[in-house]
Formats: structure tokens, C-alpha cells, sequence
């Protein structure tokens, strides 16, 4: 019979790991604590390890605050991930063209925990415009790239991320899961969510899926500003121009569904 055996250090490596991932956009500093505890680790086992990551510049420390952050190598780290990610560079030329053509800001985002992270951003021409940054998080219920992802997830990982409480961001954000549901029911009619003011007052924002090869939503695509530039018929028209880029996106990374 063959077994199988860890390799050594795995577990010390996975810990470390994280360690790492416990650091947020909410909070990027701990105390070694408070990271032992969020990482579920002994405090000695912490230490221990983010001595190895500190010597490797992974995270840094302030010894006077006895707090500790990311390093410039986890900065450069991601940089470089980010630039080797074949979603980022297929879909490059699609928000450019976004952009290009309808004048508003065209995001690319991936789901991060329970949110939409964005990892490429095209500015539109437009003066008054929404000016996201690059590794920004929003929730993914209240975001239209977050809606028509989870529109075309399978219901029972639709359910893993629907199980927490929806925060409310503003009067127009649906924090009813039944609700929420039907709401993407009409994503999935139509191609693309729309989030009217749900995540921030006066925003107005448009988003269209991505697909793998397997065709499982792993992306989404959106074009967004203020919204007295988005009457209906002009919602319509973008929401069909996504569509249809987002499926170009699919099609590069190998889908080959029904469009």
C-alpha cells in the first residue's frame, strides 16, 4: 500500500502563510497577539515565525509600538503576481477599449473572502469620474462585479458567501438574502448587475462576469461613475457592451459556452 507523508516543514510554512494572510486593507497592523490569535496559533509559535518572515522582509516591525506590518518583500511579492496573472493581461485590452469608448472607469476584480479586490483599473476621459486603486476591497454584495459573479456560482458556493450578515452601505443596499437572490435571478437574465447606489451615494456602476476554462465565474468586469451620466437607456447599452467584453475575456481563457 502507498502512503503518503507530509513534507518536512510544511506546517511551519503553512502557518506562516497565515500569518500573512490575516493582514487586510482593514487592518493593516497587528499586535503579536492579536495576529497569533486571528491566525489561531500559539503566541510562542507566532513569534517564532514572524522572526523567519521579518529576517526575510516579509513583514516588518515597529518595535516601539510592538506592532507589526507587511514588508517590501510581500509588497513586491504581489506586484509581481499581479503582473504575471494571465486574467490581468487578457483582459488589459478590454477595459482599455471600455474606457476608451464609453468614457468611464473600467475595473477588473476577483473575489477575495467576501469581497470583490481590484486588481486592474482603466480611468475613463471624464472629468467627474470614480477613481478606484488598484488591491481596493468592497463587498461583494454590494458591488455590481460582486453581484454578477455570484449570479453564476453554483448555489451551494452562492450560499458559502451569503451565510454572514449583509452590511448595509448606504438605504439601497440589499442586506436580504431572499431579496438578493431574486436579484441575481435578473443578472442572469440579462448578462450583467447593475448596483445603483447600494455600496455608496450617487455611484452608479455596471459589472459582467468572467469566466474559466471550466466556466466557473472567477472574475467580473465593470464600468462605473457618477450616476446622474447613467440614465436607463444608457445602462442597457453598457450592460450589453460588458457582456459581450467579459465574454471575449471567457473566450481567451478558455470557455467555450454559450455567450
Amino acid at each position: 500500500m502507498i502512503t503518503t507523508r507530509a513534507v518536512p516543514g510544511t506546517q511551519a510554512v503553512a502557518r506562516a502563510v497565515a500569518l500573512l494572510k490575516v493582514f487586510t486593507d482593514a487592518q493593516p497592523e497587528w499586535r503579536l497577539t492579536d495576529l497569533a490569535r486571528a491566525a489561531h496559533l500559539h503566541k510562542a509559535t507566532a513569534h517564532r515565525l514572524l522572526a523567519t518572515l521579518e529576517r526575510e522582509g516579509m513583514v516588518v516591525r515597529d518595535a516601539a509600538r510592538e506592532h507589526y506590518r507587511l514588508g517590501p518583500e510581500a509588497i513586491a511579492l504581489g506586484a509581481r503576481a499581479a503582473r504575471a496573472s494571465d486574467l490581468r493581461s487578457v483582459a488589459a485590452p478590454e477595459l482599455q477599449a471600455l474606457a476608451a469608448a464609453h468614457g468611464e472607469t473600467a475595473t477588473l476584480e476577483v473575489p477575495v473572502g467576501g469581497d470583490m479586490l481590484i486588481l486592474d483599473e482603466v480611468t475613463g476621459g471624464a472629468l467627474l469620474g470614480a477613481v478606484p486603486e488598484v488591491g481596493t476591497r468592497w463587498p461583494i454584495h454590494a458591488t455590481s462585479t460582486g453581484k454578477a459573479l455570484l449570479a453564476f456560482l453554483s448555489a451551494p458556493l452562492r450560499r458559502d458567501y451569503l451565510r454572514t450578515r449583509l452590511s448595509r452601505y448606504t438605504e439601497r443596499t440589499i442586506v436580504s438574502v431572499p431579496a438578493l437572490e431574486r436579484e441575481l435571478e435578473r443578472v442572469r437574465r440579462k448578462g450583467f448587475a447593475v448596483a445603483v447606489e447600494e455600496l455608496e451615494r450617487g455611484y452608479l456602476a455596471i459589472g459582467a462576469a468572467v469566466r474559466d476554462h471550466d466556466g466557473r465565474p472567477v472574475a467580473a468586469i465593470s464600468l462605473g461613475g457618477p450616476r446622474l451620466r447613467f440614465p436607463t437607456t444608457r445602462v442597457e447599452t453598457l450592460g450589453r457592451h460588458l457582456h459581450a467584453a467579459a465574454s471575449r475575456v471567457s473566450a481567451a481563457l478558455g470557455y467555450r459556452g454559450p455567450r
